[in-house]
């Protein structure tokens, strides 16, 4: 659309101008199709058309949604309505007047939800994936199949569940379809990702007036408990010898083909009594202050036995089915292969309005299995978790867990697990937790400062940094990066706060005042907490591939300075802890080892020196290469070193994180890095010196110890890689200098080689 007819660029005369349509007074529409054939013809590899109203943005937004399932629309129905479905003979009941395979019929269809639940957990719709079955859309039609009634009674109580807790612990996980970064080289590193990122969540609570709640459906387990002891009977009967059958005689066979009884039996126990533990773990979980968990990890262990059986259950499923499905089992839905009776997924596509999904890609049922054995192990480890107390501790937990990469339901349920009324696992208020982090004394978690404005305004953050760690990896960056600012303006407040309370803090000297010393370590802490939520801003850049490596000098560069200020705050807290400490047993006068004891520097300050060192090493080893090599440099057509960097920490710059660093800071310590002085000062040989040292402060935890492993191989690789450029000269053209993650996540490492 335009304001003016489109002519050809330049009165070009091999670009045919075609006649306009009109569409109103001052806009017409006209076909372009040549006009861009004929612009395509000219443009070089690595070339965009650029105009006021069409860049690379709109174009990668617009792009993102053609044939996306979820976003494109695209109604092909082969049914209009479920009445329609059910007239012409899509969802029988029985399944089949055969009652062998009536059973078979059951056993897929039972399958085939399995994998539409594992793909609506994934993130697409629930009208595209469970409620596709057209016997949950109509469930009284079952009522005289108890095997399939009960079944998808429960499946329909489990759904309810599942939507009940994501509701509950949303934090907006909506589309980031606006993140695309618009320069290149570089885009493509980031986009890929987050595209895979927002498959989940988007569409996952919309229930698009779906019959969720049903009568009845209290009873769901009782039904089941009857169909599952109905089945073992009947199992027992088919395993009883010969001189028993006649007390089992009364009971009816499941289906006409005696030698296929007992695996059908046991394919059809194994699939209910997964969904009957699967419900009691959610249903667990969802007890306040995590006292469902010990038995919920019971039951998931019960769920793993039984998916190993529903597993095992395959070969047998194939081998007793009707139409032999040997070609793609790989593909199919079900354990035997066959297409399930009763389902289609564009019936509901009319529910799903404004913008009506095309049919999706249902998981496989071995990728179902998959699915499902990764979320309760997930689950499992929320429900061995020890519901420590400290907030160091939540925050380790969360981001170690994170690194699973857990799913949307598990990271619902470990969100309801850490916030519950506005509490720490329900039970610890949180402005106890923020004195406990602060290093406060327990007797202070009852003073009448937490009734402070800005002290309740703190702990609502605290609330939301948990809620926000608990989300997907590109929602997370994303929020953190903007509760910085909040972060920031709240230790404003603060001071200013305490200040008009309690007077100048910086003329109180030894000052026993409890209020003084309350304020100071909460001002400390909330500084330190505002520099860990910016570092781990900048680690989530390189888990979400944001940064090309021609960026890596300026991410490594901010890590560095963030880490100093991170390293300051914390150590300040240790320090001021202790002398809170000593003051209840002071000595009459210290001794000289006293003193020099007191100075050491805490185990825990210099694990975030090995970071350090790395982060320097790395930025001024880039900065040489960029300087003596000429590689590794931002020479993009559209946009220069300065605005990506403001793009990359434009949210840390508005935060003042850290005061007084700009792109000009960056630019004074990595303009004349050269390798001479590098070897002079070898920051990769001081961290593998200090990762060393601290392995016996660590011995008991087995996360850092394995972190420092980490650092070891990055140090000595790097220092390796350092050696073997400066010895070989850093001019050398047959020289060639790459970095990969092959040791750690977020450290680089050098890896050089001959051309």
């Amino acid at each position: 659309m335009a304001d003016n007819p489109i002519e050809s660029e330049a009165g070009d005369p091999h670009v045919p101008v075609t006649s306009s349509i009109s569409s109103g007074e001052s806009t017409v529409w006209a076909d372009v199709t040549s006009l861009l054939e004929a612009a395509s013809q000219e443009l070089q590899e690595g070339e965009l058309i650029h105009g006021d109203n069409f860049n690379l943005f709109a174009a990668m937004s617009a792009l993102e949604e053609i044939m996306d399932p979820k976003m494109d629309s695209g109604i092909v129905c082969k049914y209009y309505s479920v009445d329609e479905a059910i007239e012409n003979g899509a969802a029988p009941v029985p399944l089949s007047f055969d009652k062998t395979i009536d059973v078979q019929r059951t056993i897929d269809i039972m399958d085939h939800l399995l994998s539409c639940e594992a793909t609506w957990h994934k993130g697409h719709s629930l009208t595209q994936t469970v409620f596709s079955c057209i016997y949950l859309l109509r469930l009284d039609r079952t009522s005289s199949h108890a095997i399939l009634h009960s079944y998808c009674r429960l499946i329909r109580a489990t759904c309810k569940a599942v939507i009940s807790v994501v509701s509950d612990t949303r934090t907006h996980e909506g589309t980031n379809r606006r993140m695309f970064r618009v320069w290149l080289p570089g885009w493509m590193y980031g986009a890929k990702r987050r595209r895979k990122q927002n498959k989940e969540e988007d569409l996952f609570t919309m229930t698009y007036g779906l019959p969720l709640n049903g009568d009845g459906d209290g009873k769901c387990l009782s039904m089941l408990n009857a169909v599952e002891e109905t089945l073992s009977r009947q199992l027992r009967a088919c395993k009883a010898p010969s001189s028993k059958k006649r007390v089992l005689e009364d009971i009816e066979p499941l289906q006409t083909n005696l030698d296929l009884e007992e695996g059908y039996c046991k394919a059809l126990l194994c699939r209910l009594r997964f969904r009957k533990h699967f419900y009691h773990v959610l249903m667990c979980m969802r007890r306040p202050q995590g006292r469902g968990l010990e038995l919920a990890r019971k039951h998931i262990a019960s769920c793993l036995l039984e998916l190993e059986c529903i597993y095992k259950s395959a070969e047998f499923l194939r081998s007793s089915a009707c139409g032999k499905c040997e070609d793609g089992i790989e593909d199919k839905t079900t354990a035997s292969g066959c297409e399930p009776i009763g389902f289609d997924a564009s019936l509901n596509s009319r529910l799903s309005a404004p913008t009506p999904p095309r049919a999706i890609r249902i998981l496989n049922w071995k990728k179902a299995i998959e699915y499902f054995e990764k979320l309760l192990h997930d689950l499992d480890i929320i429900c061995s978790y020890s519901l420590d107390p400290s907030l160091e501790a939540v925050l380790h937990f969360v981001v170690q867990f994170q690194k699973l990469r857990p799913d949307l339901v598990a990271r619902a349920h470990l969100q309801l697990l850490l916030i519950q009324d506005g509490k720490l696992y329900g039970r610890d208020p949180i402005f106890t937790v923020i004195c406990r982090a602060a290093a406060l004394p327990e007797v202070l978690k009852n003073h009448d400062i937490q009734k402070n404005e800005f002290v309740v305004q703190l702990g609502q953050l605290v609330i939301n940094l948990l809620k926000i760690l608990c989300t997907n990896a590109a929602w997370q960056r994303r929020k953190l990066g903007k509760i910085l600012q909040d972060w920031r303006v709240i230790y404003v407040q603060l001071e200013l706060a305490f200040k008009m309370e309690f007077g100048e803090m910086s003329s109180i000297t030894n000052e026993e005042n409890v209020c003084v010393k309350l304020s100071k370590h909460i001002l400390i802490w909330v500084e330190e907490q505002t520099y860990w939520i910016a570092f781990r801003f900048l680690m989530l850049g390189f888990e979400l591939e944001l940064y090309s490596p021609s960026e890596y000098c300026m991410v490594y560069w901010y890590m560095y300075v963030v880490l100093i200020k991170l390293a300051e705050k914390h150590h300040l807290k240790m320090v001021m802890s202790n002398d809170t400490g000593k003051r209840k047993g002071k000595k009459k006068k210290d001794s000289p080892k006293d003193v020099a004891r007191d100075y050491q520097i805490p185990p825990a300050v210099l694990f975030l020196q090995c970071h350090i060192s790395l982060a320097e090493g790395l930025t001024m080893l880039l900065a040489a290469l960029r300087n003596e090599n000429r590689v590794f440099q931002s020479l993009g057509p559209f946009n220069t070193e300065h605005e990506i960097f403001i793009q990359h920490f434009e949210l840390l710059q508005q935060a003042c994180i850290p005061d007084h660093i700009s792109y000009l800071s960056f630019k004074d310590t990595t303009t004349y890095a050269q390798f001479s002085t590098l070897v002079m000062y070898n920051y990769f040989k001081d961290a593998l010196r200090l990762a060393k040292e601290l392995k016996s402060s660590f011995s008991n935890d087995p996360d850092r110890m394995a972190e420092l492993r980490r650092i070891e191989q990055v140090a000595e690789h790097n220092g390796i890689a350092l050696n073997v450029i400066c010895r070989v000269g850093a001019l050398d053209p047959t020289l060639k200098v790459s970095f990969e993650f092959n040791h750690h996540p977020y450290f680089a490492t050098a890896v050089v080689r001959r051309s």
